[in-house]
């Protein structure tokens, strides 16, 4: 069974009770559930992880690279701004990756519309709430 790291950046452990109107009332616990439903249907392993530290995410993705198959990554806010995670990224290559944002980010702030993790994903499933993580975890286990 291929294992597949879900990573989830900033604030996404207040899910739920955090601005609800954007993020939807799902948890990520609940989330989490979801995508271990769906790894289980896709015939993967699911590494489920969440961290409000910028390195945490930037150790876990070079984790990955010596034991996954992919990635699936909610960077939060890090998204934004963060060329560690980018350069995290590129270093696990070819590892494939792929972006998901429970929100559209290009339909928010314009600050929000720019991905530092795009140039180095396979793909980004944005503006689905929690389905989007099953979108890519669907995606990647296509790609693999």
């Amino acid at each position: 069974m291929k294992t597949v790291y879900v990573l989830n950046g900033p604030n996404l452990n207040a899910l739920g009770k955090r601005e609800p109107g954007i993020y939807g009332g799902k948890t990520l616990s609940a989330i989490e559930d979801d995508c271990r439903k769906a790894g289980d249907e896709l015939g993967l392993a699911i590494e489920f992880r969440q961290s409000n530290h910028e390195g945490d995410l930037v150790d876990w993705i070079q984790e990955a690279g010596d034991k996954a198959a992919g990635i699936v990554i909610n960077a939060g806010a890090y998204t934004h701004t963060s060329i560690a995670i980018h350069d995290a990224i590129r270093a696990v290559s070819p590892l494939p990756v792929v972006e998901v944002h429970l929100s559209n980010i290009h339909a928010r702030e314009q600050f929000r519309h720019v991905s530092m993790i795009a140039p180095v994903a396979v793909g980004m499933i944005c503006g689905f709430g929690p389905l989007g993580y099953t979108l890519a975890l669907k995606a990647l286990a296509d790609r693999l």
